[in-house]
Formats: structure tokens, C-alpha cells, sequence
């Protein structure tokens, strides 16, 4: 007896993340199949141990597709009537986690058919970046790098000259697994605009860089420049620096000239000068008297003589021999002692 059979071809799919993908599932069912139309789709783990996951599903003449959040809103049948022979099912938006084996079952009593199709989502080359790495000077080794910072692989890299010569140089080397360029002993001729293209079986991605290919620098000229400017710089701070502290030493010094006090003027006089002059005065006088005008003399108040303390110590002070006539204490005065002449009962003077 026939039954219901799956027309479709189970075969392998790629598609790039982002595009849409349909997952073909078309049957024909036999006079025999009276039974009510099951359709479903589920998604078979990597992992054995894991149990299937029921992602849409067609019952009773009614759809279910609330099984699998991952994709809600992202799947539906093709044929919005899978009665008609058509269970396949649209995936848009593809995500590389929707990777995976899916089994699409179609059930109508007594007839059962099932087929899997394996499903990779790859991901686009993109944010692809050129560089060069290496002196561009005549006679140098130079390489062009190509790198993206996405896409699934295997990714491959190519490199074309956009500009003068589209060939290659001669001396060029490729990888197409790395996407480096290398250039040996490159000269003049090897400037110009290079192109990249890095690529996967879902799409491509491209960059360019630009290579100037010079003569040698003369660095000896260069660090010749260097130390001469270096030297004038030193130079320039050394002058700074004398200028700073001859500024700083001639206000140090005008200060200090300032608060001098001049040589030339004589210090004042003290008060215990002046009463040493006006003792040195009353010691002339002393000494010029007559036992005529003596008397006038002891008769002068003590009370004249300047008030500062002008006292010898006292193991200077000099001894005489006692008169009949006592002599006035001159001692408080600061002066000398001097002797009074006494007349002698004869009438002589002693």
C-alpha cells in the first residue's frame, strides 16, 4: 500500500547571519492516510543527552508556534496552509545560534515521514582593517597585513594593486590563511594603492592602504640636528639660570645696603662717658687748689655730680695720712684724694 512521502531533498544549508532561510519539508499523502494532519518541527541538540525542542507546529487545522522563544516571532510556515503539501518553514533574521539540525515529522494515520536538514549559519566578513608593518624604504623588506574582525571560517584574504600596475610586484609573497603581503627589497616602482578582500563561503569584506616606498633618511643628519638643538637649549637654560641668580643677588644686596648703618658716623655718647668727663673736670679743679679757695670747695653739694654709678673696685683706692685739716671725700665723686696743707705751730707749712 502507498502512503504519505516526503518529496523534498535533504541536503545541508548555509546562509549568512542576518539573511532568511527556508527549510524545505513538501510530502503527498495516499488515499490511505484518513487521519487528521500533524506537522512539526523541532530542533535536535548537538548533545545527545538533551531531549528535542518542539519549535512550530501544525494540529487540527490550527498553528502553534509558542514552543521556542528564541525564535519567536522569527519562523512561520511558507505555505500558510500545510494542508496543501507544504509544511516548509521560513527563519528570518538568522542568528549563528539558530545552528543546528532540524527534523521536520508530517503524521497522517497510518502514515509517518520524517527528514532532517542540517542548517549553519555563518557570519559575514566585516570590519575588515589593511596596515603595513615595516620601514617603506628602498631596499626594506615591507608587509601588507589584512585582518577582519569578524567572520566565520575558514575566511581568505586576497591582495590586488588598485593602482599603475594591477599585477603584483614580482617579489611579493602570499598568505592567503593570514592575509599577509610580503614585499622583498622593495623599491619605487611598489608605491601605490593595494586592496584586501577577505572572504567566506556567505560573503566578503574589503580595505586598501596606501604605500609610499622613499629613499632612505640620512639619519646622521638628523642626530646632528638633534644634539645641535640640544645643545642650544642647554645653552638657552644655562643664560636663564645666571640671569635668575644674578637678579636674586642684586636684591639681596641692595636690601642689605639699605639696613647698614654707615661707619663714618660717630655712636652717641653715653651717660656713663659724660659723667667720667665731668669727674675728669672736678679732678683738674681739685688739683689747682690753694688752701685759699678750698674752702669754698667743700662747701659744692654732692648733689651736682651726675647720677650714674662711677665707683673704682675697691683695692684702687688710695690711702693718705690723716691731717689736722680733714679732707673732703672726693671718693663718691670718682675723683682723686688730694692732700690739704695744715700749718705746724712754728708757723710752717706741712
Amino acid at each position: 500500500t502507498r502512503s504519505l512521502s516526503i518529496t523534498s531533498v535533504e541536503q545541508p544549508i548555509e546562509k549568512a547571519q542576518g539573511d532568511k532561510v527556508t527549510l524545505p519539508c513538501t510530502f503527498v499523502l495516499s488515499e490511505e492516510d484518513e487521519g487528521p494532519l500533524d506537522i512539526e518541527w523541532v530542533l535536535i541538540p548537538a548533545d545527545n543527552q538533551k531531549k528535542e525542542q518542539i519549535i512550530i507546529m501544525y494540529a487540527v487545522d490550527r498553528i502553534y508556534n509558542h514552543y521556542y522563544a528564541a525564535m519567536t516571532g522569527r519562523m512561520q510556515f511558507t505555505n500558510p496552509d500545510p494542508r496543501s503539501g507544504d509544511g516548509s518553514l521560513d527563519i528570518l533574521n538568522l542568528k549563528s545560534a539558530d545552528t543546528g539540525t532540524y527534523q521536520c515529522k508530517v503524521k497522517k494515520a497510518p502514515g509517518v515521514q520524517s527528514q532532517k536538514i542540517q542548517l549553519t549559519v555563518l557570519v559575514k566578513p566585516a570590519r575588515t582593517k589593511c596596515s603595513i608593518e615595516g620601514s617603506q624604504e628602498i631596499g626594506k623588506d615591507v608587509i601588507l597585513k589584512c585582518t577582519s574582525q569578524e567572520g566565520s571560517p575558514l575566511l581568505s584574504y586576497d591582495w590586488r594593486r588598485v593602482s599603475g600596475r594591477q599585477e603584483l610586484p614580482a617579489t611579493s609573497m602570499l598568505n592567503k590563511n593570514t592575509g599577509e603581503l610580503l614585499l622583498k627589497n622593495a623599491s619605487q616602482d611598489y608605491s601605490g594603492t593595494y586592496n584586501c578582500v577577505a572572504s567566506n563561503r556567505v560573503g566578503t569584506d574589503e580595505c586598501s592602504v596606501e604605500l609610499n616606498v622613499t629613499p632612505p633618511i640620512n639619519t646622521a643628519g638628523i642626530i646632528a640636528g638633534a644634539i645641535i638643538g640640544t645643545l642650544l637649549g642647554l645653552s638657552v637654560l644655562v643664560v636663564l639660570v645666571f640671569c635668575c641668580c644674578k637678579k636674586h643677588r642684586d636684591k639681596k644686596y641692595e636690601k642689605e645696603v639699605h639696613h647698614d648703618i654707615r661707619e663714618d658716623v660717630p655712636p652717641p655718647k653715653s651717660r656713663s662717658s659724660t659723667a667720667r668727663s665731668y669727674i675728669g673736670s672736678n679732678r683738674s679743679s681739685l688739683g689747682s687748689m690753694s688752701p685759699s679757695n678750698m674752702e669754698g670747695y667743700t662747701k659744692t653739694p654732692y648733689s651736682q655730680v651726675p647720677s650714674e654709678d662711677f665707683e673704682r673696685p675697691p683695692g684702687q683706692n688710695a690711702t693718705f695720712a690723716p691731717s689736722k685739716v680733714a679732707a673732703p671725700n672726693l671718693s663718691r665723686m670718682g675723683a682723686v684724694p688730694v692732700m690739704i696743707p695744715a700749718q705746724s705751730k712754728d708757723g710752717s707749712i706741712v
